[in-house]
């Protein structure tokens, strides 16, 4: 597969994720857009409205300027660009985000079928905050932030779903690519160390990891009998801890083995901002 068609179907993915977003957001009822969510400060409606100004600014239409205060769950510059979307849009009827989302995805998705990018290496023009991400990391994220959310809806809304689509097999392939890193790196235990990851469920999984002696962690193509620690839970209970939505106390997770090195990697798997 080449760079077109690898990220022409990453395009493909991301337009299902907004579709489905997009169709659950249209049957809530007025009662559902005040329900809290796992993100801290957001309710539903601040995470569609984050969608939407994400969607908006990417298709290149202009957006209102505003002031962030300080907030408690606003750290970091990147959460104060963040959380811009949901302060311009916290006066607006929901119908009208809903549609902002709707159309600036449709939009979107037109140019990106009419000049469809070919070069995953080449810098994508726009991004969210200008950041200089190529069109490989643009694509595949969107698919990522805009799944993601979607499951933070469906946990704030008690509407479970979504678990076997494109967009979840692409989410759970992106984090796990990054446990090699959470291990060896993040957790840094000591040579020899090896970690299984067991996800079950609708994206079932198996990594398996073993800690060199330059501290990096290699994947192995077959999982040892008797890891140093094996860690296994359903696919929900992966995406909510690698996309730090929960602490790991607050996640059904099976442990076999060494119990504290289990907890370090637990505390270590998240991987979004």
């Amino acid at each position: 597969m080449d760079d077109a068609e690898r990220l022409q179907g990453y395009v493909d993915v991301w337009a299902g994720c907004v579709d489905d977003v997009v169709a659950l957001l249209r049957d809530l009822s007025p009662e559902d857009w005040d329900r809290p969510t796992d993100l801290a400060g957001w309710d539903v409606r601040a995470v569609a409205a984050h969608l939407a100004h994400l969607e908006s600014e990417l298709a290149g239409r202009a957006q209102d300027r505003v002031e962030v205060p300080e907030l408690e769950h606003v750290l970091t510059p990147l959460a104060r660009y963040t959380e811009r979307g949901p302060i311009a849009r916290r006066d607006w009827p929901v119908d009208r985000i809903v549609e902002e989302l709707a159309d600036s995805a449709a939009q979107r998705l037109t140019e990106l079928r009419a000049d469809p990018p070919t070069d995953g290496s080449a810098t994508a023009p726009r991004t969210p905050a200008g950041i200089g991400w190529s069109w490989t990391t643009l694509l595949s994220n969107r698919i990522v932030d805009v799944w993601m959310h979607e499951q933070d809806l469906r946990r704030a809304l008690d509407r479970p779903g979504g678990l076997d689509t494109p967009g979840a097999a692409h989410t759970v392939d992106t984090f796990l690519r990054a446990f090699g890193y959470v291990v060896g790196k993040r957790v840094a235990p000591p040579a020899g160390t090896t970690v299984v990851l067991q996800v079950t469920g609708a994206q079932a999984r198996a990594a398996a990891v073993e800690v060199g002696a330059d501290g990096r962690g290699v994947p192995l193509p077959e999982a040892p009998e008797q890891p140093t620690v094996r860690l296994r839970m359903d696919t929900e209970a992966y995406v909510v801890l690698s996309g730090g939505r929960r602490a790991a106390d607050r996640v059904p997770v099976e442990v076999d083995g060494d119990p504290d090195l289990a907890a370090r990697v637990l505390a270590a798997l998240p991987v979004t901002p």
